[in-house]
């Protein structure tokens, strides 16, 4: 039992620290109108997190990638450890919840589209609220660039998705905790 605990541990660990080098080394703006907006594949280990061990572990991985993000790589502090936690662990949250429940490859599908409207959905209020309050950008500012942000949150949700769509059967016979003995 303490092997199982501390070998799903490890791989959460893993699983984090990758999702952070991702973050570090792949990163790039989709839309020029907004470039500040950057993708990166850092999402698609905390997918997997989310599918092997539930949606519970895929909140916990993301809180530990956003903090290190914000204390190494964005220097937004605590507006950008919230707003990073929101959108990957709407994302992760609903998707490893939905595929908990219907663990097929058709659930898994579900549960990807719906982790990722579940973020352009979650990023909308987020944006209002931090981006106008914490960060002093102005409403209407904000309001005319709101097509950009969803798109992007969708955009860079919809390509980790599937990724981990196309990946996840594959690893999760070597991921697997019973099969890491």
């Amino acid at each position: 039992m303490k092997d199982r605990k501390l070998t799903k541990m490890v791989q959460m660990a893993v699983l984090s620290a990758l999702a952070f080098i991702l973050i570090l080394l792949i990163r790039f703006p989709i839309f020029p109108a907004t470039p500040y907006l950057v993708y990166d594949p850092g999402d698609i280990p905390l997918l997997i997190g989310a599918f092997m061990f539930g949606p519970v572990s895929g909140i916990i991985m993301a809180a530990v990638v956003s903090a290190l993000q914000a204390l190494f790589l964005s220097g937004d502090g605590i507006v950008g450890f919230a707003m990073h936690l929101m959108a990957s662990g709407a994302l992760v949250g609903v998707a490893g919840l939905i595929y908990r429940r219907f663990h097929t490859r058709r659930g898994a599908l579900a549960a990807l589209i719906c982790g990722t409207v579940a973020m352009g959905l979650v990023m909308i209020p987020a944006n209002l609220i931090f981006t106008v309050h914490a960060y002093g950008v102005p409403y209407e500012t904000v309001m005319a660039t709101m097509p950009f942000t969803v798109g992007f949150n969708l955009l860079k949700a919809g390509i980790n998705s599937v990724v981990v769509f196309l990946i996840y059967k594959p690893l999760s016979r070597y991921l697997r905790p019973q099969h890491s003995r």
